[in-house]
Parts: C-alpha cells; structure tokens; sequence
C-alpha cells in the first residue's frame, strides 16, 4: 500500500495547533478552493464517527462547470473520522469515494521551543491504471499548500489574540465570504450568517436588504458585522444590471448600518469596497486611500457603497472599506477564465502591456478583513491590494511562466468584449491602476503572498 508522509513545524504550543484543527473552518482553510466542496458535515466536528459528504474536482472544472442543480462537477467522497486522542491525533477514512481504500493520520508533537511538529501520514489504494507517483505529486502539492495555509493563519490569529466574539456576516456563501467565515470560526469566533432563504440552524438569520429589513436580534453580542453582499460584477453591463449591481450593495450597506446605529452602536463595521472608486484608468499615478474618486461607472457604485455607511458613522461607530484589488484564486474570480487559456498555450496578456494590475491572493484578502476587524485604529478607505502591483505584460509572463506555458500572443479584445460588452471591457479589463498597500502594512499587517509569482503559486499550489 503507498505511503505518503508530510512533516512540518509551528512555533505555537501543541495544545493551540491541535484546537485550531478542532474548531469549524479547519477544512475549509486547509482545502485549494475548487478541489473539494462539502456537501455537508461534518456530522460532529473531529470526533469519532462524524462525518464529511465532498464533491472531488479540478477548479477549472468546478468553477467553470457547474453541474446540476449549480452544484460542482466531481466525484462524491465520504470521509468518517475514526479515531481521536486530544491532543495528539485524529484519524480519518474514506467511506466511499474515489479510492479502493484512503486513511489520514495527523499526529501532533512537542517540538523544540515550544514549537509544534504536525505529521500527516496518508495510505491508499488506487486502481492500477492510476499511478502511484501522480497521486504523490498532487499529495506532495496540497500539503505544501496546507502548511503555508496553517502557517499563515496561526500567526495572524496569534499576533491579533483577540478575545472570541460574535461576528455578524452577509455575503457569507461567496468565495470571499466562504474562506473569512472559516478564518473566524478557526480563531474561536461564532460566525451568524445572513441569508435569503431558510435559515438552517441558530448560526443563520433571514434578512432582505432589498426592504431594508434585517432583524434586531443579528445584531445580539455583535462586536463585529462584515459586509460581503452585492451582485456579482462579472457580465455584460446591461441597464437592468447595471443597476441591481448598484442597489445590491447600496441596500445591503444601508440596511446593515442603520441596524448598527440602531441596535450595536459599538460594532465594528467591516465593508468590501473596491479599487474601482479610482475610475478604470489612472496612468502615472500611485493610488492611495486619499486618492481622489475617478470616473465611470464603477467609480460611481464604489462611492454610493462607501457613503451608504454613513448611518454607522453618525453614531461613532468604527467603519472601515476594503477598497480591493484583483483577487487571485483558482476557484473563482477573474483568474479562472484565464486559466484554459493559458493552459492550451494561447494566454497572453488582456490589455496594453504597460498598463497597471493591482492583485491581492484571495487568502491575504480574508486575513486582512480580520486583521481590520480586531485593529481599533484602522478605519476609512484601505486599498486591499499586495505590495507589488504588475503591468499587464508582467502578469502574462509570470502566469506563463509558473503554469510551464507561453503567453506571446495578447489576448483579442473582441472575446471579452463579447462576453462583457464594450462598457464591461472598459470598467473590467482594460483598466491601468497602480495602487499602494502602504496602510495595510503600516498597520502591521503581514502579507502572505508579496511577489506575483508566489501568489500565482500559491493559488495554483504550483510550489
């Protein structure tokens, strides 16, 4: 039976590593969205027995096609937890999946200084016809990726040590919004979800922005409230959506704020926002957060979105607006679409090779929004963008380059054109914005990914 084995280290004690792992959210952290989707579970967290329904995938396959009922293509995998001694290890077995058989041990230790040595051992049986070294690349991959993921979160969740709350999010189902909810669960925080439909559970309320209505008790214990929800930008930019692209997020915002002034008048409000305020072209220029607004479309939504905030501010209450860049991820967003391309070899940069992309990986993203949530002193406009903003040209070349594939040829404006129409090319893709990450990191925060080529890396657990 083959055999894999993962060892790694973390400079916190055995007890802090081993209840990271205990805590909801865990999987989520550890998994390269679109490789895996929980279905449900787990049936009782670690514990022997519980259990966990996945939907096995590639991202490309995930992201671009849905299967039915909009879930994701793959193969169904049910994974039970076995065995279990605190502090020590915990055991998990496939059911029924893809494997003949699959068995993970993960075995905590003292390490020296204090330091944690985590040991992830992994058998299995395959088919003959799958070869023992593919399936060692892709293990040798993920744990690469689990490591740096466990890395990073706990030294965030150590440096901010911040007392466990009660954080009220909407937009929680959304790429964004999936990984933050497990980055707060996984610090000890309870997570209530806002949502439109049946709740499912104490840990989910119903509200409807688009009456303005969000009930009194979402804002109980709430030290913290993130705003997440609003229309997808993606897509051709008719009237119609134009304008729910608008109200989405101008509803979500007002509703949630006049709660805060209302009900949590000492919460803090965590907003998404986006560097779109600076309009879709500012050559020669270095944006900040005291950058005046721009012009165009988006430039228009990202300022009624901030300013829709202003009943939390009357009220004194802490707001702060994640003015985003262009978040990396291979399971979702702008990156995906590229990624056939690119990987057929006929990827090439979208736009004039000197215009300016300002990037952020989808994991620094969700931990500079709990980074904000716990820093007293960090409010207003906060461009969420890596330190290390690339041109056009660059960002083809560093793709290519870590995907082993050429990225000559530019990409012809009238494919995204089609897809997006002229004025979603415009705002979306042909866009020159430099801007800096100098309030993040002058607030201590510790990027993850500083340099193109380690996020592209990261996100494609290219190593």
């Amino acid at each position: 039976m083959p055999r894999f084995t993962h060892t790694s280290t973390y400079p916190l004690p055995r007890e802090v590593v081993f209840d990271w792992h205990t805590r909801p959210g865990g999987f989520v952290r550890l998994t390269p969205p679109g490789m895996a989707t929980i279905v449900s579970g787990p049936t009782d967290g670690i514990n022997p027995g519980s259990e966990l329904e996945l939907r096995i995938s590639s991202p490309i396959v995930a992201g671009l096609l849905p299967g039915p009922g909009g879930k994701p293509l793959g193969v169904a995998w049910r994974v039970r937890h076995v065995a279990l001694i605190p502090g020590v290890e915990f055991v998990d077995e496939q059911v029924s999946g893809p494997f003949l058989s699959w068995r993970h041990e993960h075995h905590f230790a003292d390490g020296p200084d204090g330091s944690t040595v985590l040991t992830d051992t992994v058998t299995w049986n395959l088919p003959r016809a799958v070869p023992t070294r593919l399936v060692e690349s892709k293990l040798r991959a993920l744990f690469r990726f689990r490591e740096q993921q466990l890395r990073d979160d706990l030294e965030l969740l150590h440096r901010l040590d911040a007392a466990p709350t009660t954080v009220l999010m909407a937009g929680a189902s959304g790429m964004i919004g999936r990984q933050l909810a497990a980055l707060f669960t996984t610090a000890g925080h309870r997570v209530v979800r806002l949502v439109r439909s049946e709740p499912h559970g104490q840990d989910e309320l119903r509200w409807d922005p688009r009456s303005l209505h969000v009930p009194s008790r979402a804002f109980d214990h709430a030290s913290v409230v993130v705003n997440l929800s609003g229309e997808t930008i993606g897509g051709r930019f008719t009237e119609a959506r134009k304008a729910e692209i608008l109200s989405s997020r101008v509803d979500a915002t007002t509703t949630l704020a006049e709660g805060i002034a209302r009900h949590a008048p000492d919460a803090t409000l965590v907003q998404a926002s986006a560097v779109g305020y600076y309009g879709a072209r500012r050559p020669g220029e270095l944006l900040d957060e005291a950058s005046t607004r721009g012009t165009g479309f988006l430039a228009d939504v990202v300022e009624a979105w901030e300013r829709a905030a202003a009943p939390a501010n009357r009220v004194g209450a802490r707001t702060a607006f994640l003015r985003t860049g262009i978040v990396l991820s291979a399971g979702g967003g702008a990156l995906l679409p590229q990624l056939p391309l690119y990987l057929v070899g006929a990827g090439g940069r979208m736009t004039s090779a000197d215009k300016w992309l300002s990037w952020i990986t989808l994991d620094d993203l969700v931990r500079a929004y709990v980074h904000t949530a716990f820093r007293p002193a960090l409010g207003g406009p906060i461009p969420a963008v890596a330190p290390n903003p690339v041109t056009q040209g660059e960002f083809a070349s560093t793709l290519g380059s870590v995907l082993h594939r050429p990225a000559v040829l530019p990409t012809p404006s009238f494919g995204p054109k089609l897809l997006l129409g002229s004025e979603g090319y415009d705002q979306l893709i042909d866009t020159d914005q430099r801007v800096s990450a100098a309030k993040l990191i002058g607030s201590e925060f510790r990027f993850g990914q500083t340099t193109l080529t380690d996020g592209l890396r990261h996100v494609l657990q290219k190593g």
